[in-house]
Parts: C-alpha cells; structure tokens; sequence
C-alpha cells in the first residue's frame, strides 16, 4: 500500500471538465516517498488533499496535513476550503508540499488503524526524537532504537545486530551520545541487548510499539507557540490532544497550569489578542497576546482540530471507522496465522538441517571407524606373513640339524665298528666317541630346542591367522553398517530434494491479498452487534497485555539507566536533562503532570496564568 524507498516517484493527472487546461505541476513528499502530480490551477486544497491520500491508500485521513513553506519561509498548513494558489505558497516549479502529522492520537494502540498510518506517525515521530525536537531520555532512546532496528531488519542473522550499525545509520539523539562516556560498540551492545527480545516481530508490529513508547514522550504531540500574559512575560502555549499547557520560557517540559478540551467552550483572537473561555462563569476567560497574526490563525486552527478530535473520541466510532477496526484485524489474523505457519516450516527446515548434520558427522565418524580398522588388518596381515616367514626359516634348520644329528650318529657307529687293538689307540678311540657323543648329545639338544621352536612358531602363526580372520569378519561387519547407513542417507536426501527442489507453487503465499483485504463497504454495512462486541473483547485483552508488558518494559528501563548513569559526562546535561530527573525522582510523568496542573478551578488557573 506504501512504498519504503524514498526514489520512489509516482506521477497522477486530473482534470476537470472536457477541455484541456494549464495544469498545475506539484511536488508532494511524504516521510518515505516523493509524488508527482499534475492538478487543474484552480484546485483546492482538499481537492489536491485527497488525491494524495487516495494515491497511497490513507483513509485515517483527519490526523494529517498538508504542509508548506510561505512566502517569508515560515511552515504553514494548506487550508482545504480555498484554492492552491489563493494560499501564500512560495511558486515554485512544480510547488512543494509535505503530508506530515498534524494531530496526533491520545492512544496509538487505539486509534491507529491502517498500517501506512502507523509507518508514517512512526517515521515522523522518530525523525522527530533524533532531531532532538521531541526530548528522548537517554535509556528509552536505547530502547526505540531496538524497536527501529527490528522494524528496518526484522531477526538479523542470530538476533545479533548488523555490524557497524549505529556508525552507519541514526539511531541515537547525537545528545544522548555526548553525554556519556561510552564508545559505539557500548551503545550497540546495550541496543542489542533488546534487539535480542524483539525476534518474531513483524515491523508493524515493532512500529506499534515504538509509537506507544514514544507516546508517553512529555514534548510528544505538543506545538510550542511563544505567548505573553497582559504583564508582558513572555511563555510557551502548548497546543496537543489533550488540552492546552502553559510553560515557563525555558521549560517545555513541565507545564505551569493546563486547560483540558472539556473545560474550554469557545476560541476566538482579535488581532494580536486571544481568548479562550472557559466554561463557567465569564471571567474565568484565559486570554494571552501573540505578535503574530498568521500564528494565531496556526493556533486556532490546531484548537479546532484537536478538539473536534476530542469530542470524536468520546462518541461511537463511525461506520467507516469500524469497517476499518474489522478489516485490521482480520487482516492481523491472516498474517498471524500466516506468520506461525512460516515459523513451522522454518522450524521444520531447521530440524531437517540439524538432521542432516548429524547423519553427517556419524557418516563421517563411521568411514574414520572404518580406516582403523583396514589398517589394523593390514597390520594384521603383515604380521601374519613375517611369523610364516619365520615358521620356514625354523622348519629349514630343523631339517638340517636332523641331517646333522644323522651324521653324526652314522660317525658314533662308524667308530665304534673301528677298535684299535692297542691300549692308546682305544683310548685315543674312546676319548674320540666321548667327543662324538658330547657334540652328538649338543646336536640333539640343539635339534629339540629348534623344533620347540618351531612349534612355538606354528603356535604364533595359528594365533595370527585367527587375528586376522577376527579383523576381517569386524570390516564386514562395519561395511554392513555402512551399506545401512547410506541406504538412510539415500532416503534423507530424497526427502531434501523434494522439499528443496519441490513445486514452489505449494510454499505459502506472502503475497498480501490486497482484494481480500479491500472489501466493500455495502458488505461491512451488514456486520453485527456480536462481531463488534467480540472486536472489543480483543482490543481490551491486547490492552491487559500491553499493561503487563509496559510493566517489564519500566523495569528495564530503570536497569538501563542505573547501569548508564556512572558513564554520565556532568557539564553535557543540558536544562531537560535536570528537569527529567527531577520528574524521575518525583516519580511524576507527563499524564501526572497534567493532571496535577489542571486542579483547582479555571478561575484560579487563570489568575496564576496572569501572575506568572
């Protein structure tokens, strides 16, 4: 319905009768888009007004305006009744406007219905805090600043925020910087920290609740007027949807006294003079002088609007309004529905993933199991053949010791069949045989410790074939395992294929059904009393809820700033920094305070209004 880029250019032509007229080439620039549009010279204000409007699909038509810069430079709102160039706008070519908020809601939660109307009041409101226009305490800045960053990125990565972020874009008051001691990654540390607390959040949802933050803001929705009472002080007369303030010269954010719209009954000005009665008896009338006549014209026209507004909030919403209520929230409900669906196949996807990874490391944990044990049978294997090589060595030489000992015994019978007849010669021959029996008695020895070897070896090799059978039979058994494993892991990746390949026609439409959403009006005429009532029912259950979330959200804020307030740069505090701390210490806040300056009667307001 609304563009975010802010090249965006759209061009649109109307004309007014059937003849070819001048046109009139204008330039209308909103928060986030530039449109071009080619409108008749005589054109009013509403007339160019609406085409605006219905060019980005704005129906909450009544919080905005048109806004341009007069002849002496001063912002002026285009009056709808009278024509374009009857009003003092500078002629440019093509005449530069701006669609801005020109009054705002007393609750956003509430009244805020069309999204583009939530993303323009959050993109003024925001552009309003960092230009310091609206005073932003340091750790509630921090926490819109974490709302900003979910709305622009949504869950970034690990809900971590982007890197270089706060160096890159505006996210703080350049005031809140400076006045603490503390470095760029201190500031998106501290960011981050509810940036993490933010995921799952859609960016209309992240803009609603920067606006109900910044809501409560004291200086949010106010128009400052410089004023002066019949003694000639000079104040500030702050013009919101509550009512009226009155502030000291140099304190926009308490005011002195305040008028509620109920209490005032009439708005009128003469010249430099302006009256306000209040309701009640006629001298309790508020009066006060301003210098210039076109910004009395300004505060009577931001009087009227606030308090038609008022009043319109105190009786029954419109038909239109209602339509609007039903449409936002059946709209809320699809892309709810829609959201948790995309959060299942995530999930899903997630756990396929997680699955897959895991059959990964046990696959590759296998194939390592694997390696070990082919070279355990390799060794196996090698030692097998070294002890076969070892059994042949030893049956070689046992062979030959045989052979040796059969000798020998040959030689033991041999000389002994040989006697000498002579006493020497026998004793030569039997000193012989002693020999020959003591080498025959080693050779035999020697023999029975070759063949216990060679037992001993047969023995080893036996124990070895066995080893290597056992080591065999385990690489069966792991290449079993392994045929089982890639048979699921052939099943895995079929899956993987037909839900990462698969028709893309059956992944849920995101697209949002702008027809769907664009019902007829005669179709809403028909709603009934027990539709309305359950759209209540859902509005204050959303309203406990944002209570007890406001709750948790003051307790954070209280942490934030004990734990900032040790890094604060003294001489940096400006005047509104003071004042808030006073309020904190206080415990007072911008309702309270309202409430607290408008007691007593309106006669005594006005009498402490002319004293000041």
């Amino acid at each position: 319905m609304f563009s975010n880029s802010r090249s965006h250019s759209l061009v649109s032509k109307m004309r007014f009768g059937k003849k070819k007229k001048k046109s009139l080439p204008v330039k209308v620039t909103t928060m986030d888009a530039e449109l071009e549009f080619h409108v008749e010279r005589g054109a009013t204000g509403r007339t160019l007004f609406d085409l605006v409007c219905r060019t980005i699909g704005l129906r909450e038509t009544w919080f905005f305006g048109l806004q341009y810069q007069d002849t002496k430079g001063c912002p002026s709102w285009l009056k709808m009744d009278r024509k374009v160039l009857h009003q003092d706008v500078q002629r440019d070519n093509p005449l530069s406007l701006v669609l801005l908020v020109k009054f705002y809601p007393e609750d956003v939660g509430e009244e805020l219905v069309q999204e583009i109307t939530q993303h323009l009041f959050f993109l003024q409101v925001k552009q309003a805090i960092l230009n310091m226009d609206i005073y932003c305490p340091s750790e509630v800045s921090v926490l819109l600043a974490s709302y900003a960053v979910q709305a622009k990125y949504g869950d970034a990565g690990e809900s971590c925020l982007p890197s270089g972020i706060l160096a890159n874009e505006e996210l703080l008051p350049k005031r809140v910087i400076k006045q603490y001691n503390m470095t760029t990654p201190m500031w998106e540390e501290r960011i981050n920290i509810w940036y993490q607390d933010h995921k799952g959040m859609s960016r209309d949802e992240a803009e609603m609740e920067y606006l109900k933050i910044a809501q409560d803001l004291e200086m949010n929705g106010v128009s400052y007027f410089s004023i002066s009472n019949s003694k000639g002080s000079e104040l500030f007369l702050g013009v919101c949807n509550m009512g009226l303030h009155i502030y000291d010269k140099g304190n926009k954010l308490t005011p002195e006294i305040s008028f509620p719209w109920s209490e005032i009954k009439n708005i009128s000005y003469d010249d430099k003079k302006f009256t306000i009665k209040i309701v009640g008896k006629p001298s309790s009338n508020f009066v006060f002088f301003s210098q210039n006549l076109k910004m009395n014209k300004l505060i009577l026209d931001l009087c009227i609007g606030n308090h038609d507004l008022f009043m319109r909030r105190r009786k029954p919403d419109s038909m239109e309004v209602q339509q609007m209520k039903a449409q936002s929230q059946e709209e809320k409900k699809r892309r709810h529905v829609e959201r948790e669906k995309l959060e299942r196949e995530k999930q899903l996807r997630q756990e396929t993933e997680r699955q897959k990874s895991e059959l990964e490391q046990r696959l590759l944990q296998y194939q390592d199991e694997i390696r070990l044990a082919q070279e355990a049978l390799q060794r196996s294997e090698e030692t097998a053949e070294l002890l076969s090589e070892k059994s042949h060595i030893a049956e070689e030489e046992r062979t030959l010791l045989q052979q040796k000992s059969s000798k020998s015994e040959e030689e033991v019978r041999r000389i002994k069949m040989q006697q000498v007849k002579t006493e020497e010669e026998k004793y030569l021959l039997e000193r012989k045989v002693r020999e020959a029996e003591m080498i025959a008695a080693r050779v035999v020895e020697e023999s029975e410790r070759r063949s216990y070897e060679a037992d001993r070896l047969k023995e080893d090799l036996y124990k070895a074939r066995v080893a290597e059978r056992q080591a065999k039979e385990k690489l069966m058994e792991f290449l079993a395992k392994q045929s089982s494993q890639s048979v699921t892991g052939q099943s895995y990746n079929g899956i993987s294929s037909v839900y990462d390949g698969g028709d893309s026609s059956e992944l849920p439409d995101l697209t949002m059904n702008q027809s769907s959403a664009l019902t007829s009006l005669a179709q809403y005429d028909l709603m009934s009393d027990t539709n309305m009532d359950q759209l209540n029912l859902e509005i204050e259950k959303e309203r406990v809820e944002y209570l007890q979330k406001s709750k948790h959200l003051q307790e954070q804020l209280k942490e934030m700033r004990t734990e900032i307030e040790v890094l604060k740069i003294g001489e940096n505090q400006t005047l509104y920094d003071h004042i808030h701390d006073e309020q904190v210490n206080l415990g007072e806040n911008k309702y309270s305070t309202f409430k607290k300056t408008k007691e007593g009667s309106a006669r005594s307001r006005v009498a402490f209004f002319e004293e000041l």
